[in-house]
C-alpha cells in the first residue's frame, strides 16, 4: 500500500450509487408507475434494462436522460409510455436516498479530510444529493461543471487543476467509488490511489452501472461507508 488512510488530504467521491441509492430511487419510481398501471415489474431486469438504455450514442446529461431512458425501456417493462412518465423519473433524482451509512459516514469523514463530489450528474440533481448527505463537500465537480462524464480522464484532470490550486497533489487524494467503469480502472490508471465500495457485495452482477471491460483491484476495498470511516478511525487511533 502506498498509503496509509491518515496520509491524504482530500477524498474525492463518486455520489450516484456510491453515496446515493440510484438504483432503489430507479426501482421505486418505477414499480410505482407499474402499480399505477395494473402491471409489477421485476427490479433487476428493470435495472438491467436501463443499463443498456443508458449507456447508448445518444445519451443526454444524466438525469436529464432518464426521459429518453424511460421510453425506450418502458414498453419491455409493459409499461405505459407517455413522456409525462419519463419526466417522472427524471424528477424522481429530486427524492432520491443516501444509503443509511452515507451521512454519518460522511460526517466523520469531514473532520479529517477535505470531501469532494465528483458526479456524473447535472448541478440541479446534486444539489438534491448534496442537501440528502447532509452538505459535507468541501468542493464539487459535476456535468456541468466539467463538460464531460467519468471515466473520461478530462473529469479526473479538472480536480487535479483544482487541488494544484491549493498546493497539493493527485498524490495526495484518495478516491472514493462503487463504478469499476466509471471511477476504479481510470483512477488507477491515472496513478490515483482509488478505494472501492462495493455496494453490490450482497447481489450478482452490475445492477446499473456498466460492466468494466476487466476488473480493477483497488487499493482499498469495504463494502460500506461506514466499513471506511471506521479503518479511518482506527488508523488515526
Amino acid at each position: 500500500m502506498s498509503k496509509s488512510l491518515p496520509e491524504f488530504k482530500y477524498l474525492t467521491f463518486d455520489v450516484v450509487g456510491t453515496l446515493i441509492d440510484f438504483e432503489g430511487g430507479l426501482k421505486t419510481c418505477l414499480a410505482e408507475i407499474a402499480a399505477e398501471a395494473g402491471t409489477e415489474i421485476d427490479g433487476e431486469q428493470a435495472l438491467s434494462l436501463y443499463r443498456a438504455a443508458r449507456y447508448s450514442e445518444d445519451a443526454d446529461l444524466f438525469p436529464d436522460d432518464l426521459v429518453r431512458v424511460y421510453l425506450a425501456i418502458a414498453p419491455k417493462l409493459g409499461l405505459p409510455t407517455d413522456q409525462k412518465y419519463g419526466e417522472r423519473l427524471r424528477d424522481s433524482a429530486k427524492s432520491w436516498k443516501g444509503f443509511a451509512d452515507s451521512a454519518a459516514a460522511l460526517a466523520s469523514l469531514a473532520k479529517d479530510y477535505r470531501l469532494v463530489a465528483m458526479t456524473n450528474a447535472r448541478r440541479w440533481a446534486f444539489d438534491f444529493f448534496e442537501k440528502e448527505l447532509g452538505n459535507p463537500f468541501y468542493a464539487a465537480f459535476t456535468a456541468d461543471d466539467t463538460a464531460t462524464e467519468k471515466p473520461d480522464p478530462a473529469f479526473f484532470e479538472k480536480v487535479f487543476d483544482y487541488v494544484a490550486s491549493e498546493g497539493h497533489s493527485k498524490d495526495d487524494i484518495l478516491h472514493v467509488a462503487q463504478s469499476q467503469y466509471h471511477d476504479i480502472g481510470i483512477s488507477r490508471k491515472l496513478g490515483l490511489t482509488n478505494c472501492w465500495i462495493e455496494r453490490r457485495h450482497a447481489v450478482k452482477g452490475y445492477g446499473g452501472t456498466i460492466e468494466p471491460a476487466e476488473f480493477t483491484k483497488p487499493d482499498y476495498h469495504f463494502t460500506s461507508m461506514a466499513g471506511l470511516a471506521d479503518a479511518v478511525a482506527a488508523a488515526r487511533a
